[in-house]
């Protein structure tokens, strides 16, 4: 039987197979998790869903990170970087919070720490707690998996419970893939996650990084601080057939 394709279908296979994964990942919507009953079976899409987010994103960083190698391995040879390379070094030094002011070697050598992959494990259990398995509100109507904050009026949605006097907003995003994106980056940039980003650091020796273990260093994430932490783990323990806890990794 000859197979059938339209023409409007085949057109959408083709700019799909064009498409980075960065850009696929942009495109794709939340799915209806707050309609489905069944707990095993919303997990299962929840991580379904979310896992090339994640791929996606530390595929970038990855990528951020050779670059920063490659600028690394020219300055210990002695030799001037790039104009290119120089305005990559600016920019990634702006993205991570990496002081600007201060010399070459020494902007790549916080890059270093800071520019790296994040668990999936990690990342999935956060982002399960934080929109209670993709059904909040907030993962609903602005794309929100994380609940980052932001502080302009009208950047994002009012909690419904916000103190008298408070002015933050839960942040809207144009998908789903930019708070995995953003959450992903504050991890690797902000100065309360300096033992975070220290302490993968060290494990890059091991060729692995524990997902549960760089937990404890997330206490900073949350008010509930070392309950928080203790809750993040036990969820990536009991749903650890979905989520790996130990992700391998190159040693650089």
């Amino acid at each position: 039987m000859k197979r059938i394709i339209l023409p409007g279908l085949l057109a959408a296979l083709v700019v799909a197979c064009e498409q980075s994964p960065e850009q696929q990942a942009q495109s794709q919507n939340l799915p209806p998790l707050h309609e489905i009953e069944n707990v095993q079976q919303k997990k299962q899409t929840f991580t379904d869903f979310i896992t090339p987010l994640i791929e996606a994103s530390n595929s970038k960083i990855l990528q951020q990170r050779s670059d920063v190698e490659a600028i690394n391995a020219k300055l210990i040879a002695g030799s001037v970087l790039s104009n290119k390379q120089k305005q990559t070094l600016s920019e990634l030094s702006e993205l991570y919070r990496v002081e600007q002011s201060l010399d070459e070697k020494a902007q790549v050598q916080q890059l270093l720490v800071k520019v790296d992959l994040i668990p999936p494990a990690l990342v999935l259990a956060q982002a399960a707690n934080e929109s209670a398995w993709g059904t909040s509100r907030f993962a609903r109507e602005g794309n929100n998996l994380f609940g980052q904050w932001c502080y302009k009026k009208g950047c994002g949605l009012v909690p419904l419970n916000r103190n008298d006097g408070a002015n933050h907003e839960v942040r809207k995003f144009d998908s789903v893939y930019e708070s995995v994106s953003v959450y992903m980056n504050n991890l690797n940039s902000h100065p309360a996650y300096k033992g975070f980003q220290q302490q993968r650091n060290q494990a890059r020796a091991s060729g692995e990084l524990n997902a549960i273990e760089l937990a404890t260093q997330l206490s900073s994430y949350s008010e509930r601080g070392q309950a928080y932490v203790e809750e993040l783990q036990q969820m990536m323990r009991v749903n650890q057939k979905l989520w790996p806890t130990r992700t391998p990794i190159i040693a650089g």
